[in-house]
């Protein structure tokens, strides 16, 4: 698994595959609040597409996938917020209190291949390299980085962990483990690529992803 696709093609949002209302809502349900205002997308989504140009939200789709901006799990809509503090104020709990209220489900499963030798847990922002085979429930390979290319041996997958650049399964799981460690893991949907799935990687909606994942460094 590479880092995290865009979800649509250059090709298909040149063209008449993904309308400018289809655009608009996909980043308003995957965009930062931040994100959002950077790129003037909060509000609405009837106003945004009315007001919005289609070459713009183009460009926010690429800068998404770019940064990484992407919503965290349990993040309010800003708009969501507004309206609640406003019929409400005091219906309206800080972020943080709802989340210890109600801690979040835990969207994997990990089994343990083989132990590693490392000593220390990769902290968010460190670089990892990683070697891995993904499958979907009934067997399937979509995506592997340990097979020769040719002459060239198999490299692992390098990049800064816990922070949005590949699928939180991932994110979550490889923050738990060692240098050196080979795990199994079982992502749900909703920590994978969700109602979406991911088309051009041969990831159907709502698929539950299985990997072997082995840590090999960590920077």
């Amino acid at each position: 698994m590479s880092e995290i696709q865009p979800r649509w093609s250059a090709e298909e949002l040149a063209g008449d595959a993904v309308s400018k209302k289809e655009l608009a809502a996909f980043l308003q349900e995957s965009g930062s609040n931040e994100f959002l205002l950077a790129h003037r997308l909060n509000g609405k989504l009837a106003s945004v597409v009315k007001t919005a140009k289609r070459p713009a939200l183009v460009a926010a789709h690429a800068d998404l996938f770019a940064t990484g901006q992407f919503r965290a799990s349990g993040e309010a809509d800003a708009a969501s917020v507004k309206q609640a503090k406003a019929a409400d104020p005091a219906a309206a709990p800080a972020p943080d209190a709802e989340a210890e209220a109600r801690p979040e489900e835990i969207k994997y499963e990990k089994t343990l291949i083989k132990k590693g030798a490392g000593e220390r847990f990769p902290s968010k922002g460190d670089r990892v390299s990683v070697f891995y085979t993904g499958r979907l429930a009934d067997g399937t390979v979509f995506d592997s980085n340990t097979q020769a290319k040719g002459r060239k041996p198999p490299s692992p997958l390098v990049f800064k962990v816990g922070t949005g650049r590949v699928i939180r399964g991932w994110d979550e799981a490889l923050l738990t483990m060692v240098r050196g460690e080979k795990a199994r893991l079982v992502i749900r949907p909703e920590w994978a690529y969700g109602q979406r799935g991911l088309e051009a990687g041969g990831i159907p909606p709502n698929a539950t992803l299985h990997f072997d994942v082995e840590l090999v460094d960590i920077e």
